[in-house]
């Protein structure tokens, strides 16, 4: 998978490189942001870095061919690598200060790298780069302390994939999922389970921060709050014994069948091979999942929540450019980020590659034009956006490791290693602890 699937885990050899980086940046702030922002004269050459697959290589390629065509006397000499490469390259390169001028980011590190005073602050350059153009909540993803340390890309939210032949193959039907409750689709799930012998089941438990970060607004709190964790162990704890419970009540398959399901690939995945019937997902992974699954008959709708009155959905953005802080041409980075989120014609070649797009107008642009899943997913996309509260908080410095310990969390309750406070308890001081090693 690349990035833009959902929130990914940072390696742990590179996130101790990214930490030990943290005291090659002096101030711990942005670069630039005293002198005033003007375009070089003469030409000028950029340095554009990213990671992804083949497709996004050619999209990416393809713009930036248009952007030179529309400035011709910018040169963009382009970099790529798959996900773990491309952390190592830059954590190397930002310690010996050769980062490219604009690169890819992901929520994860904007903080570490913020921190580290490797990113451009954004905000004094807006006579270059426009980011009115998305939504305040979407904009927000690509701040740490109020300064917008980068542009965000795509956004997207959690949804819940349902395969309706499943469904129909059981004579099983979904309430209404503009308001349906926990208890709703457990419900749905484990009339699945029952139905079909245990030969299907019906929902595994999702070991994702995001869906993390929900259910703690579903509860009238938030995951992390000024930069360190803010969740109740009480409200943590339920969240951390959904696998054990679900297990045990018979909503999906034993403990053990949810950490292969875990650690499998989508195309393993019981979802897509047909043994399970609703999934949390990334709401950018609709087609995704239809093509995985062999079969469009797939939706997606809300997750639900126990307490409808309560403001608790939010969309976030994986992917997002930032400049570096050494660059020699803030005003012509600044202008090619502005073009790789804002342009009509860039938009229309870039598409929902790395994500539903930021951009407004560009987003409905693609919906417009888009047909079965990829317009189900976009339309989905938007009504996230319109019931979204204000954005979580971006992940602290330090804090890149929460989902892969908000898994290994939850496991530990699964197979009866702790109490669901007892591991609620653990994985708050271990990330808060993580969070006051890296400042």
């Amino acid at each position: 998978m690349t990035g833009n699937t959902w929130r990914r885990v940072i390696p742990a050899a590179i996130a101790a490189m990214t930490m030990a980086l943290a005291g090659c940046g002096g101030t711990g702030g942005s670069g630039g942001g005293t002198a005033e922002v003007k375009p070089s004269e003469g030409n000028v050459t950029l340095r554009l870095n990213w990671w992804g697959g083949d497709k996004r290589v050619k999209l990416t390629e393809q713009a930036v061919e248009l952007f030179e065509q529309k400035h011709p006397n910018i040169t963009v000499e382009t970099e790529y690598s798959d996900w773990n490469g491309y952390w190592d390259k830059l954590a190397t390169s930002a310690a010996g200060g050769e980062v490219a001028d604009v690169i890819q980011m992901s929520d994860f590190y904007i903080a570490s790298y913020a921190s580290q005073g490797s990113l451009y602050d954004m905000g004094v350059l807006g006579e270059y780069l426009d980011l009115s153009t998305m939504n305040e909540s979407v904009r927000q993803a690509g701040q740490v302390n109020g300064k917008q340390y980068s542009a965000p890309i795509s956004i997207a939210g959690h949804g819940v994939v349902v395969n309706n032949d499943i469904l129909d193959k059981y004579g099983v039907k979904l309430p209404d999922t503009d308001t349906w409750s926990w208890s709703d689709f457990e419900n749905v799930a484990k009339q699945v389970t029952q139905k079909s012998g245990g030969e299907v089941v019906g929902a595994y438990a999702p070991p994702y921060l995001l869906t993390c970060e929900l259910w703690a607004r579903q509860h009238g709190e938030e995951f992390f709050k000024d930069g360190k964790v803010a969740v109740s162990a009480e409200t943590l704890g339920d969240f951390l014994n959904l696998a054990k419970r679900w297990a045990d009540e018979g909503v999906s398959g034993s403990t053990d069948a949810w950490v292969e399901n875990a650690n499998a690939t989508m195309e393993q995945s019981a979802f897509a091979t047909g043994k399970q019937a609703m999934a949390v997902v990334a709401s950018n992974q609709l087609t995704v999942y239809q093509a995985a699954a062999g079969t469009e008959n797939i939706s997606i709708v809300q997750i639900p929540s126990d307490d409808q009155s309560v403001k608790w959905e939010s969309t976030w953005s994986s992917l997002s450019w930032a400049i570096s802080a050494k660059t020699e041409h803030p005003a012509e980075a600044a202008m090619l980020v502005d073009f790789l989120v804002n342009d009509e014609d860039a938009g229309k070649i870039l598409g929902n590659e790395r994500g539903d797009p930021a951009n407004n107008a560009i987003r409905a642009s693609l919906t417009a034009s888009a047909t079965g899943g990829t317009k189900e997913g976009l339309e989905f996309t938007d009504k996230l956006i319109a019931a979204s509260g204000p954005a979580t908080e971006t992940v602290p410095n330090g804090a890149s490791s929460a989902e892969k310990e908000i898994a290994r969390a939850m496991q530990n309750v699964a197979f009866g290693k702790a109490t669901p406070t007892e591991a609620a308890n653990e994985l708050i001081t271990t990330i808060n602890n993580e969070i006051a090693s890296a400042s």
